[in-house]
């Protein structure tokens, strides 16, 4: 096998191969903002709040919390925590800002 002249050699960090600019972290925020304000609950299909020390995506109407696992929302009836009566109550106060 003969090897190209003007060949280039691959590169040796994946970031490398990247054509993109890289994402920096306010642009992720944004985007995360942006998907947060277009995703509903399933079951109602009524607004989400973000708790973001819980990880969290708050439906009041359904009384229900579905996780954010490696910050991907898992939209799913089966997989969210029932919220109690008390936590509803503090996040219909206390609605927190996406």
């Amino acid at each position: 096998m003969t090897s190209d002249p003007k060949a280039r050699p691959l590169p040796e960090t994946p970031t490398e191969t990247s054509t993109k600019m890289p994402i920096k972290p306010s642009d992720e925020k944004r985007a995360d903002k942006k998907l947060l304000e277009l995703l509903v609950c399933p079951v109602t299909r009524g607004k989400l709040t973000l708790d973001r020390e819980q990880n969290e995506l708050i439906s009041v109407a359904a009384k229900l919390a579905y996780p954010i696992k490696a910050g991907v929302p898992v939209m799913l009836e089966d997989e969210a925590r029932k919220l109690t009566d008390e936590e509803c109550l503090r996040y219909k106060k206390n609605e927190p800002v996406l």
